[in-house]
C-alpha cells in the first residue's frame, strides 16, 4: 500500500517530491523542537507557488492531509506530521523590498533574519519575533509579537495582503478589498486555511541602531524589581518594550564568575530612542536595587532581533505554556519567585512578555488574533538535551503551569501552545465562530489541520468537538 502511495506521489509531483528512502528526507522533516520526531509520507521541496498548488491537489487526490513547514520553529511542531504530505516552503524566501513605499514582499519560507537582515539595508523593519531564525509565516500566521509591538503593532497588524494556495489547488490573494474574509482569518487564525507563499507587509523607519540588552538582578531583589515591574512596565513609552526572565545566569562577561548559573532575575530591554531617554524611561523598573551587572547597550537592530538566537537554537526538546494576565499581581510575583529555584535545567525559564501599546489599539474582532488587552503573558518553558529526561521536564512544566494558571485569564497565544490536542477555543476565543465559518467556506475536507486546528464543523466556542486524526 505504501509502494502504491508513493508511486501515485511520484507520478503527480515529479522531481520536487522527497521519500522517506531519499537522502535528505531526515534533514527536511527535523523541526527546531527536538521533541518532535514524524514521520510525512513524502516531502515537497516548493520553490514557486506553481510547486505548492501541486502538492495541494496531489495530496488531496491521495487523500493525505498537508503539513506545512516554513522555519520550523512552532513549539508543538506542526510543520510535520505523520503520514501527511509535508510541504517545506525553506526555499521560497524571495524578500523585495520597496524602499519608496515602504512595503515588502517575502516569500513563505524567509525567516525573520532574512526579512530583517534585507530591510535594515534601507534603516526599516517590520515587527517580528524575538528570534531571527523563526520563519516569518508561522510567526505572522499566529499573530506575531516581539520588541517592536508595542510601537508599531503585531505583524499581523502590518500584512497588506497575501498570496495563498487554497485547499482546492486555487492561488488567491486576499487583503481588506479581496477576499477580505479570508485575510481577517490569517492573522492570527494561524495556518488553517491554505498555504501562505507570499507575504506583503508595511515597513517602518528602525535603526540602525537601537538600546537592547539584558540587565541582572539577584533573585532575593526580585520581588522588588517585579513589583515595580508590574506597575510601572504598562506605562513605559511605545518605542520601548521590556521582557522579564527568571532564568539561570549565563557565563557572560558582565556577571560576576560567582553569579554564573545561579539563578537570577532578568530585564531584557529594547528600547528605540537615544540612550539618554531610555536610561530615564527604563531606571523605573530597576526599584532602586543595584543590578548584578548589563549588557544593556546601542546595538545594530538586526543584532538585537538575534540576541537570542543562541538560547533558543535547533536541536533541544522544548516544552512550553502560555498564561494571559491583565496584572502581574503580588501573588503571581510571589509564586514566580518561590518557583524559580526549582527550574530543573540550566535552560529553562519563567519568562514575562509585555503587550500593550499600539497592540491594544486594535479591536479583539479586528483580526482573529483576540489578545488585545492584554498587557502580560507568562510562558513558563523547559528546555533540554537528554530524551530521558522528557518526562521530567514534562512534568514540572504542566505543574507550573496549572499553578500560574490560576493567577491568569481566559487564553493562550495560539503559537506558544505545546501541544495540539483540541486548544482550539482558548487560542481563539471569540473570534472562533468566525473563523469556524471561513474554514467551512476554505477548507471544508480540513486539509490543513495540523496547527492548533479550526475544524469546519460548525459548533460554538462552548461545544465543539475535539479533531481526531
Amino acid at each position: 500500500m505504501e509502494d502504491l502511495l508513493t508511486s501515485q506521489l511520484a507520478e503527480r509531483l515529479g522531481p520536487v517530491a522527497v521519500f522517506p528512502d531519499d537522502a535528505g528526507y531526515d534533514e527536511r522533516r527535523q523541526v527546531w523542537n527536538a521533541l518532535i520526531d514524524r514521520f510525512p509520507a513524502a516531502i515537497v521541496i516548493a520553490r514557486d507557488p506553481g510547486d505548492v498548488r501541486r502538492a495541494v491537489t496531489a495530496a488531496a487526490a491521495c487523500g493525505l492531509h498537508v503539513c506545512i513547514k516554513g522555519g520550523g520553529h512552532n513549539i508543538a511542531g506542526s510543520a510535520v506530521a505523520d503520514g501527511a504530505l509535508m510541504i517545506d516552503m525553506s526555499d521560497l524566501k524571495h524578500i523585495e523590498i520597496d524602499a519608496d513605499h515602504r512595503v515588502a514582499r517575502v516569500g513563505g519560507g524567509a525567516t525573520w533574519a532574512d526579512l530583517d537582515a534585507a530591510a535594515q539595508a534601507f534603516g526599516l523593519a517590520v515587527p517580528g519575533g524575538v528570534v531571527s531564525s523563526t520563519g516569518v509565516a508561522g510567526l505572522t500566521l499566529g499573530g506575531g509579537f516581539g520588541w517592536l509591538a508595542r510601537l508599531h503593532g503585531l505583524a499581523v497588524d502590518n500584512l497588506l495582503s497575501a498570496e495563498i494556495v487554497l485547499a482546492d489547488g486555487t492561488i488567491a490573494v486576499c487583503s481588506q478589498s479581496e477576499h477580505p474574509d479570508l485575510f481577517w482569518a490569517i492573522r492570527g487564525g494561524s495556518g488553517n486555511f491554505g498555504v501562505v507563499t507570499e507575504f506583503t507587509f508595511r515597513l517602518h523607519p528602525i535603526g540602525p541602531q537601537v538600546l537592547f540588552g539584558p540587565t541582572f538582578f539577584a533573585l532575593e531583589d526580585a520581588r522588588n524589581v517585579l513589583s515595580a515591574y508590574a506597575t510601572q512596565a504598562p506605562s513605559l513609552p511605545r518605542k520601548a518594550c521590556v521582557w522579564a526572565n527568571l532564568m539561570t545566569a549565563p557565563p557572560v562577561p558582565v556577571l560576576p564568575e560567582s553569579v554564573h548559573r545561579t539563578k537570577v532575575l532578568t530585564l531584557m530591554q529594547f528600547h528605540a530612542g537615544p540612550a539618554e531617554e531610555a536610561q530615564a524611561d527604563l531606571k523605573c523598573l530597576y526599584a532602586g536595587v543595584e543590578p548584578l551587572g548589563s549588557a544593556f547597550a546601542a546595538r545594530p537592530f538586526t543584532e538585537a532581533q538575534s540576541f537570542l538566537d543562541g538560547a533558543y537554537d535547533f536541536g533541544a526538546r522544548n516544552y512550553w505554556r502560555a498564561h494571559n494576565h491583565h496584572a502581574v499581581t503580588p501573588q503571581l510575583i510571589d509564586l514566580l519567585v518561590d518557583l524559580a529555584p526549582g527550574m530543573p535545567s540550566a535552560d529553562s525559564e519563567l519568562l514575562i512578555c509585555l503587550l500593550g501599546g499600539a497592540v491594544a489599539d486594535v479591536g479583539e474582532a479586528a483580526t482573529a488574533f483576540p489578545h488585545r488587552q492584554v498587557p502580560f503573558m507568562t510562558t513558563p518553558g523547559a528546555r533540554w538535551r537528554d530524551e530521558s529526561d522528557d518526562a521530567d521536564m514534562i512534568g514540572w512544566l504542566k505543574r507550573v503551569s496549572e499553578k500560574i494558571a490560576a493567577h491568569a485569564v481566559p487564553g493562550s497565544y495560539v503559537n506558544f501552545i505545546a501541544e495540539s490536542d483540541g486548544k482550539a477555543p482558548n487560542a481563539y476565543r471569540g473570534n472562533l465562530d468566525r473563523l469556524t465559518e471561513v474554514k467551512q467556506r476554505y477548507d471544508p475536507a480540513n486539509l490543513f489541520r495540523f496547527n492548533q486546528n479550526i475544524a469546519p464543523e460548525t459548533h460554538s466556542a462552548g461545544q465543539r468537538t475535539p479533531l481526531t486524526r
